[in-house]
């Protein structure tokens, strides 16, 4: 059942368009046993990297899941052009890192280009 309630769970909620905060989440059942998922949320609406964690592990309280932060950044979207930039850090949880967010993107945008880089905040 684990397994059921983490596959029911998007692996990419990030902004059509723009520039925004996101982070890199790790879902696991709340009792601690079995399988996680990496996710990436990402929303302009978000004025701290906090803001999107507190919204996002409400949601999967209710799933029977529990959320941790693994790191942040920000994302560039820019869907006219078919790209994806990755980059800079959240000042609460760290850098998240960068290539396993760019892998979780291109199971969505797999037309995209996505590039990463450590510069910028």
């Amino acid at each position: 059942m684990s397994q059921a309630k983490l596959d029911a769970v998007p692996s990419v909620d990030i902004d059509e368009e723009g520039v925004f905060k996101y982070i890199l989440i790790k879902v696991k059942p709340s009792n601690a046993e079995g399988p996680s998922k990496m996710i990436v949320r990402g929303y302009i609406r978000a004025h701290w990297h906090s803001d999107i964690f507190d919204e996002v592990s409400t949601s999967l309280q209710g799933l029977g899941l529990t959320a941790e932060c693994v790191g942040g950044g920000r994302i560039e979207h820019r869907p006219s052009e078919k790209k994806l930039k990755v980059y800079g850090y959240s000042q609460g949880y760290g850098k998240a890192d960068h290539d396993t967010t760019r892998s979780i993107l291109q199971s969505k945008y797999s037309g995209y280009v996505i590039g990463i880089s450590d510069d910028g905040y």
